[in-house]
């Protein structure tokens, strides 16, 4: 049967409309950009959330030397979750970046925070 009809063929009401909490916002997709683009929402509770919207800049840990530093993104190689989005170089949890170091994985959630971590990826060979 189609999505939202019932077996005989009639449809599904809404029993309400969504509060205004419960509405979504606007998706926030970080993208690979020259200057580090900012912005800061209001939360529930009335409290403030930076997220990032364009950075070039990430936070790569090396997990040998337990070392961070913070290096160029070049290029978003490969994303697990959905193959479009590294071509589109749009960051998120679990891409895998291209930087100055080597490869690195990204380790946060870069749309909900205002930065981006990595953990270098080393070759076990």
């Amino acid at each position: 049967m189609k999505k939202g009809k019932k077996i005989s063929g009639g449809r599904y009401h809404q029993s309400r409309k969504k509060k205004h909490y419960e509405a979504t916002g606007q998706a926030r997709v970080v993208k690979i950009g020259d200057v580090v683009k900012k912005r800061s929402l209001r939360t529930r509770g009335g409290h403030r959330k930076t997220v990032l919207l364009t950075s070039n800049l990430a936070n790569v840990i090396n997990p040998k030397t337990k070392k961070a530093k913070v290096v160029a993104i070049k290029n978003v190689l490969e994303t697990p979750s959905n193959k479009f989005l590294a071509r589109q170089n749009i960051l998120q949890k679990s891409s895998v970046i291209e930087t100055e170091l080597g490869k690195a994985r990204i380790t946060n959630r870069p749309s909900q925070e205002g930065c981006v971590q990595a953990v270098l990826i080393v070759d076990e060979k």
